[in-house]
């Protein structure tokens, strides 16, 4: 069953690991990896990743990129968006701690964010506005 837009956009604003794709060459598949997002409804869609990487150089040549969440339980649900990028942001602690709050217990996200600057360098904001939606709840309807 696909879901409303308000189901859709609901559960893409819950903290599942998104597998973002983009097209990297022309001559392959897109480049697929998991990564954190944050989405509020209604809004756009956001990523942090550092300059320079895969993801980050073939999402600035692509100009777009989608993402797929799931789950598994209590049934099968889906939500993939696709869209342009909106816009990029520096680096900011104020960012950097959301994701990680998102995804981590709040003890530990001071020490993530300190690792993450530490070992991992920058991780600017990358947003994306979703265009086109596919959703679906495969369970008993």
């Amino acid at each position: 069953m696909v879901l409303s837009k308000e189901e859709r956009e609901e559960f893409l604003a819950q903290p599942h690991i998104g597998a973002l794709s983009v097209v990297e060459r022309p001559d392959r598949a897109p480049l697929t990896v998991p990564i954190w997002y944050q989405y509020t409804p209604g809004g756009d869609l956001w990523v942090r990743t550092p300059p320079g990487s895969r993801k980050a150089r073939a999402i600035e040549v692509a100009g777009r990129f989608s993402l797929l969440v799931q789950r598994t339980e209590p049934t099968v649900r889906y939500v993939s968006v696709e869209g342009p990028v909106t816009g990029t942001a520096p680096d900011d602690d104020e960012r950097a701690h959301e994701m990680a709050a998102r995804y981590l217990p709040a003890e530990k996200v001071e020490e993530f964010v300190a690792f993450e600057r530490k070992e991992l360098g920058e991780h600017p904001a990358i947003f994306m506005r979703p265009e086109h939606w596919l959703s679906a709840d495969l369970g008993p309807g």
